[in-house]
Formats: structure tokens, C-alpha cells, sequence
């Protein structure tokens, strides 16, 4: 781990198990295999960069944000936040860490923008004086022009505005994004780039994403998974060496089709 290293992600596994249910009381139970999320998964997050996780569905993308977040617990390896590890230090973690999603459903549709980061505020024990200039600073910051528009009335784009927002309130080192720009439309898309990319200043920011070009477009480095497997980290260009792929789409195509043995 080098000293400017904020998340250290060392041998991380994560195995579902599925509840068995017996569907009617003569019938015998429906048995699933296990599903291994993350397989002995191991990357490093500077401090103040942008790193993509790239993957398809099911790569274990989400599983790695959500064990990052304390939502859920490893089955081995460990992971740390600012030296904070996430199970033994969950509570500290939570403190340092806002969380981005792109199916938020935990506003309250009837209250303003403004009251909702205001109730979020109270409830992360910020004070009423400090909250305001926050919420001021970050209307200014991300364009919440709507600040005082009930929550039901938003766009998609806004709703998204606004759960970065709520993520920003407390002034987390790390942001964590579960793609952040799901179901938006191009000209939201744009408009949300932008604001992804003035929230980096003083922030690192672990961004999940099956997008090629909002990888390009936003990362510093990528880290590709696959099944729950880390194939490839690093920069673009670094990924580039060794292969006639310029662009990330080509280079996740042949990194993923090499692992498969295509």
C-alpha cells in the first residue's frame, strides 16, 4: 500500500447463498447454487482520483461498492478506508464514505429539495447554521436551481443532482457511485458528467459503470471486472500496451475474450 493509497482492497471474496423456499408444503424445495460475487479480489484507490469499475452485469461491480459502503459484510480478504477497515471500523467508514446510487427511492417525494437535505443533514448530526451554508454551497456547485420544488416534481436528472447532493453534505473523502447515470437521458447524461467532474476536487471517487464511454469520459484509471474477477487496472494507455486496441471498448472486448480463452 503506498502512503497517497485512500481504499487498500486486499483478497476480497464474496459468496451469496441463497434462502430455500418451499413453495407449497408438498413440494420439494427449490435448491440454487452459490453465487460467487468477488473472487479473491485485490486493487488500491489513490487519494483524489476518479477509478471506473467496468464491468458487465453480474461482474460484481455493485457487491464490491455495497462491502465498501458497510452495507454488506466479506467472506474473506480485506478492505480499508483511509485506514478504517470496513467491518472492525464500520462505523468510521460510514463517516468518511457518501454513497450514490442510480435507483434512489429514499427521498421524501412531498418535501422540498431543500427539506429533504435539510432532514438528511439532522440526521448525520450537522448543525442547522452549517447545514444551510452547505446546501448553498452546494446549489451554487451543482446547479440545484430547484432547490425549493417538491422532490415528486423532479426530473430524473435533478433526482440524481440531489442524491449527490445528499451524498456530499457531510464532506466525505470518498464518494462511491453505483452508475450514477442510469436510465438519464443524453442531455442529462452531459449535464451530470459535469457535475461528477466538480465534485473531484478535494473527493476520490469509486464510480461502477457498464458504460465504455463513461469510463473514458470521467476515470482516471479502470479496473475491469468480470464474474467477480479483477482482469485488468490501470490507465488507459496502460491498458493499451501489449495490443493493437485503442479505444476502451476494443480493450475491454479483448481483455474479456482473452479471459474466456475466445
Amino acid at each position: 500500500m503506498q502512503s497517497d493509497d485512500v481504499i487498500m482492497i486486499r483478497g476480497l471474496t464474496k459468496v451469496f447463498y441463497p434462502i430455500e423456499l418451499r413453495l407449497r408444503s408438498l413440494r420439494p424445495l427449490r435448491r440454487h447454487p452459490p453465487v460467487l460475487a468477488l473472487r479473491d479480489l485485490s486493487l488500491a484507490v489513490r487519494r483524489g482520483e476518479t477509478l471506473g469499475l467496468l464491468g458487465t452485469n453480474g461482474a460484481g461491480k455493485t457487491t464490491l461498492l455495497k462491502i465498501l459502503a458497510t452495507l454488506i459484510l466479506p467472506n474473506a480478504g480485506k478492505a480499508t478506508v483511509h485506514g478504517w477497515d470496513v467491518v472492525q471500523d464500520a462505523g468510521q467508514v460510514r463517516r468518511t464514505v457518501g454513497v450514490v446510487t442510480g435507483a434512489e427511492r429514499s427521498f421524501y417525494w412531498r418535501l422540498t429539495g431543500r427539506q429533504n437535505l435539510e432532514f438528511f443533514a439532522a440526521f448525520q448530526g450537522l448543525g442547522a447554521r452549517a447545514t444551510a451554508a452547505r446546501i448553498e454551497e452546494l446549489r451554487w456547485r451543482l446547479g440545484l436551481d430547484a432547490l425549493d420544488r417538491r422532490f415528486g416534481l423532479y426530473s430524473t436528472g435533478m433526482r440524481q443532482r440531489l442524491a449527490i447532493a445528499r451524498a456530499l453534505l457531510p464532506q466525505p473523502a470518498v464518494l462511491l457511485m453505483d452508475e450514477p447515470t442510469r436510465s438519464l437521458d443524453p442531455l442529462a447524461t452531459a449535464a451530470l458528467y459535469r457535475v461528477i467532474r466538480s465534485t473531484r476536487a478535494g473527493c476520490t471517487i469509486v464510480l461502477a459503470t457498464h458504460s465504455l464511454a463513461e469510463a473514458e469520459a470521467l476515470c482516471d484509471r479502470v479496473a475491469i471486472l468480470h464474474r467477480g474477477r479483477l482482469l485488468a487496472w490501470g490507465t488507459v494507455s496502460e491498458l493499451r500496451r501489449g495490443g493493437e486496441a485503442t479505444t476502451l471498448p476494443a480493450l475491454f472486448e479483448r481483455i474479456v475474450t482473452q479471459e474466456a480463452g475466445v
